[in-house]
């Protein structure tokens, strides 16, 4: 059984009965309110964890619904937040550098839990019908709980503290009272009973030690570097420490491979790399054994995000000014080639999910993805995910590379690549030239190194078809000097114009641009647009001095999304819908509407912020 650090293991020398001046402890807390008090009743453990806070004088933390990006402005943060019953996270400090810990709060097991949990996995292996399929995780949850009570007596009052697990031949060890019982019955207090529900979930439905990861909303990616505590990445508080651990490594080890075998690709010493799909769709690397790993197994979870962020969010966040995403909605819509560049963690496929909006409800839509990670709200979208040969037995592998070439056959308006690596780019290169015009994601840092990439082995993409990509945007982790924290920013978006063969140079228009000083993304393409002037503008039919209302167009997009962000329009649903009805109404429809809102909500002073912000003229 793994061994892992939570709080409810400093309980073993606890009286399991509160006083009942608990309650009223944390009715006093900063954000308690009726939704706390409901939780606070429904989950008594949670009790008995501020219990021991009290206990120990510790610093009493502040109670929240959700997290918001301002509270990672906090010097010492100490927040409780909900994740989904019956789990709760506890943010605090710890240590003389106070960096901030994860703690999770889950109702584990207090006593003897290694032992109930080895013979409950007995009884249930005998019990459980293998021949069953599920739908639903609860469906299969629930199967389980008929098996537990078949042989689980709930007894108020019991202790089960005061048993000795191996008492075999004592009329008061809990072996015994298992064993002589009539009927095998394993008795149990009610909190224990709840309690060993919630560890049968994780382990047959879940996802064991890791559960708390995998709910937390919050948190992007799980690293396990070898024996030691578990790190997160956290979209707020950045990389922290999770009291979370595995600090044997022989049980590191039995965990990596238990956690090969969840995602249907047992690791070995044969095989020890593992790249596969969790059951919630989060990407799993897993590298096992201290033969190719010192510090024994380790593996990173990159989640899958059930709840996508909108553009409309990135743009409050600052991640890109709402003209560059107005500007992208033009392409988009009028079926120019995109790609989202960057290095590794820089948010490429987070804003490739959120620009999927912009594009029209009737699109056909191809996704080819390794692992399966974009988000498209499309109803005639195709996902196509790579198979690999490893640990496949019989099956034959599938490649990004065939894919994409069954994708040309499939005549969609848009194919998307989750992430450009080999030779399925010069496919991609060969489908744009053809009229099918892609989005993807690249590892690449400037414009330079993608046209080296491009043009090199193993892509080979020709020189004078580079052309063929309409347009790059770059993106990037950047320091922010006042929080000590980085951010994500849009660095540029550039057009591509060609090759230049007699000066053996490619040419380029940069459209925007970031200035770090100001913290902005500075729009530099007024009038230079190559993209906007002399292709999308054709497109639309605008000649001569009419090619500027394209700018016009650009600008009023710019507003309607700013205007949404004031009227608080931000969930990506949300987002979305509003977006389908801007698409069937008409811009200056929109345009109109969302501004009356906004100044019905906000006042007349809105529509002067928002022209300030866009840098327009103001009378």
């Amino acid at each position: 059984m793994e061994s892992f650090n939570t709080i409810e293991q400093s309980f073993a020398g606890y009286d399991t009965k509160p006083d009942l001046s608990v309650a009223g402890k944390i009715a006093r807390l900063e954000g308690y309110d009726e939704q706390w008090e409901k939780r606070v009743k429904k989950n008594p453990y949670f009790r008995y964890y501020m219990a021991q806070l009290f206990k120990n004088n510790e610093p009493l933390p502040r109670l929240v619904h959700s997290l918001s990006r301002d509270m990672s402005a906090s010097d010492e943060p100490n927040l409780i937040y909900p994740i989904g019953d019956p789990v709760f996270i506890h943010l605090h400090i710890f240590g003389k550098n106070k960096d901030v810990l994860y703690q999770p709060i889950e109702p584990r097991l207090i006593y003897h839990r290694d032992w109930i949990l080895n013979e409950v996995e007995k009884r249930v292996a005998i019990s459980i019908d293998e021949t069953l399929r599920f739908k639903t995780p609860e469906e299969k949850t629930g199967y389980l709980h008929e098996i537990l009570d078949t042989f689980v007596k709930v007894q108020k009052g019991y202790k089960l503290k005061n048993l000795d697990p191996e008492g075999e031949n004592e009329s008061n060890g809990l072996l015994s009272r298992f064993r002589k019982n009539d009927v095998n019955e394993l008795i149990l207090d009610p909190l224990s009973y709840e309690m060993l529900k919630y560890e049968l979930y994780c382990e047959k439905v879940g996802s064991s030690i890791l559960e708390p990861f995998i709910r937390d909303i919050y948190i992007e990616d799980i690293h396990c570097s070898g024996a030691g505590p578990i790190y997160i990445d956290h979209k707020i508080f950045k990389t922290i420490e999770s009291t979370i651990d595995l600090n044997d490594i022989e049980e590191l080890n039995a965990f990596a491979l238990k956690l090969s075998e969840i995602v249907g690709k047992p690791a070995s010493h044969r095989e020890p790399i593992v790249d596969a799909k969790m059951p919630d769709g989060s990407r799993l690397n897993l590298v096992f054994g201290e033969d190719v790993s010192t510090r024994g197994s380790n593996f990173t979870i990159r989640k899958f995000a059930v709840n996508p962020i909108s553009i409309n969010q990135l743009i409050n966040w600052g991640t890109m000014s709402s003209l560059a995403a107005a500007y992208i909605w033009i392409l988009l819509e009028n079926k120019m080639s995109l790609w989202i560049c960057g290095e590794t963690a820089s948010g490429k496929t987070t804003t490739l999910s959120a620009l999927m909006c912009f594009m029209p409800r009737d699109y056909k839509i191809v996704s080819i993805e390794e692992v399966p990670e974009v988000h498209v709200p499309h109803k005639n979208w195709i996902r196509e995910v790579v198979r690999d040969t490893t640990n496949s037995g019989s099956e034959e592998g599938v490649t990004m590379f065939t894919l994409l070439k069954a994708a040309l056959r499939q005549r969609p308006t848009y194919i998307i690549v989750g992430e450009v690596r080999g030779a399925e780019g010069n496919i991609a290169f060969q489908a744009m030239q053809t009229g099918h015009p892609s989005i993807a994601t690249f590892h690449a840092s400037t414009v330079g190194k993608l046209v080296q990439r491009l043009t090199n082995f193993p892509i080979n993409v020709p020189k004078t078809h580079i052309d063929n990509l309409n347009a790059a945007m770059f993106q990037s982790a950047v320091h922010d000097p006042d929080t000590g924290r980085y951010k994500r920013r849009v660095l540029t978006i550039n057009e591509i114009l060609g090759y230049e063969p007699a000066d053996q140079a490619y040419n380029f228009v940069e459209v925007f641009s970031f200035e770090a000083s100001t913290d902005e993304i500075v729009f530099r393409g007024l009038g230079t647009s190559y993209l906007l002037d002399q292709k999308i503008a054709v497109m639309k039919g605008y000649t001569g001095m009419d090619v500027r209302k394209i700018y016009d167009e650009l600008y009023m997009r710019a507003e309607i999304l700013e205007y949404m962000i004031s009227l608080g329009i931000l969930e990506y649903d949300d987002v979305l819908d509003n977006l389908l009805w801007v698409q069937g109404a008409g811009l200056e429809k929109a345009h109109s509407k969302y501004k009356n809102d906004a100044m019905m909500k906000l006042g007349f002073e809105i529509e002067k912020q928002i022209a300030v912000k866009l840098g327009k003229t103001v009378d």
